[in-house]
């Protein structure tokens, strides 16, 4: 297949909105290191609007594609990973919020996400996501946009023993590792019914 072949088939709305969120990514680090918080805000929360409006015309429409299951995921660890990190690390006029802990417990549980996902893609085994992974991502993108707020939750409850930002935050996180042992059990069960392992 040539190249203008593998655009042509490829080539449609959900995955061009895909390709739009992977673009968005540093815009929203360039609006961030500028110090302009809640414009990069602005830029999270439209990828996350194209991550839900793309899947949804994809199924719809009948338009999903192995370009598109593939990408559609990647891009939206990759920007929610830098929001992450961009919030963990700060800059001169936005503080760290986020600990390195969240941060690392959702690489290693992305990276195994996106490992697995080829994997089992290589042998055209795809495990859909569940209700709980789908509710597990809506509390880490409120999660994350109510980080941006976290000097007002400081004020707001500073006799907390912790704000309810980073509570939402890590208990996305813990129900995101439950999909994550869901999503793992299941590839494991599809790929000994089909034969691929024992």
């Amino acid at each position: 297949m040539t190249i203008r072949e593998y655009i042509r088939q490829n080539w449609n709305v959900p995955n061009v909105l895909t390709l739009i969120r992977l673009l968005l990514v540093p815009v929203y680090v360039a609006l961030f290191a500028l110090g302009e918080k809640y414009l990069a805000l602005t830029v999270f929360l439209l990828a996350s609007f194209t991550d839900l409006l793309d899947g949804r015309i994809a199924r719809k429409y009948n338009l999903i594609t192995d370009f598109g299951k593939l990408m559609d995921p990647l891009a939206d660890k990759v920007m929610v990973i830098t929001a992450m990190c961009s919030m963990a690390i700060g800059n001169k006029t936005i503080p760290a919020v986020i600990p390195w802990a969240a941060v690392i417990i959702l690489f290693i549980k992305e990276l195994v996400m996106v490992i697995g996902s080829a994997v089992m893609l290589r042998y055209q085994i795809v495990v859909y996501s569940t209700l709980i992974g789908k509710a597990a991502q809506c509390m880490f993108i409120a999660s994350l946009v109510a980080v941006y707020f976290h000097e007002w939750f400081v004020t707001l409850c500073s006799d907390w023993f912790m704000t309810p930002d980073l509570i939402l935050l890590w208990l996305s996180i813990v129900l995101s590792l439950v999909a994550l042992f869901i999503y793992v059990t299941r590839a494991l069960r599809t790929a000994r019914e089909q034969g691929i392992i024992r």
